[in-house]
């Protein structure tokens, strides 16, 4: 099997690799398919209505994912993925497939506490401090979306997208704990939260673009 995946007839999978060691691979902070799919997006779907929250057609997802898998070369421009649903579904499929969500596991019930302080700015700046230490693929990988994210709010009025809308929809995807306590349901308000709060003082948690 070894010998396959050396002459490259078998591929290391793209989905479903820890995100260290797909970003190793690649010799990257940011694996290869989450900037194209981000690029794509910025491209064709910044205005597109319910960018995100719209689900894309699936077997086309599990298509673009066996691609993803199978091939160095993906053309996102390429008219078989025009739905820009399609792209959006499956980089959220990407996330959620992670072995190991993109906020570790170790670092959620840590998360989890910042959020819950009462002070505003001492709530913003426990969630920074845990942002810069997390392991450099999540950061840069955190950092690229977030910003990516913050972009398309700025057109919310065509594409409807708010910070609340990205926590309902991104709250799941990145971020879950190890092992279901039962406690869901408090886990979801939590988990929407954090991901709405990095949305919100993107610039304070990841400093500003250099143009």
């Amino acid at each position: 099997m070894k010998t396959l995946q050396e002459k490259g007839i078998i591929k290391d999978q793209v989905f479903g690799c820890h995100l260290a060691t797909l970003c190793e691979r690649e010799g990257t902070t940011t694996p290869t398919f989450v900037r194209q799919c981000v690029e794509a997006v910025e491209k064709h779907g910044m205005e597109a209505d319910g960018i995100y929250r719209v689900s894309g057609n699936l077997s086309t997802i599990q298509k673009l994912r066996f691609l993803v898998d199978q091939e160095e070369k993906l053309n996102l421009d390429d008219s078989q993925w025009e739905d820009i649903h399609v792209v959006t579904g499956a980089l959220k499929m990407f996330f959620r497939e992670l072995p190991e969500p993109l906020f570790p596991y170790r670092f959620f019930e840590l998360f989890v506490e910042a959020i819950k302080t009462k002070d505003y700015k001492q709530r913003v700046q426990s969630v920074k401090k845990l942002v810069h230490q997390l392991p450099k693929p999540n950061h840069d990988t955190m950092k690229l979306l977030f910003r990516h994210l913050q972009k398309i709010i700025t057109k919310a009025s065509k594409n409807l997208m708010s910070t609340q809308s990205f926590g309902i929809v991104f709250g799941p995807t990145l971020l879950w704990p190890e092992l279901d306590s039962g406690n869901m349901a408090v886990n979801m308000v939590y988990q929407n939260q954090i991901v709405e709060l990095i949305l919100t003082e993107c610039t304070d948690i990841f400093g500003k673009v250099n143009k």
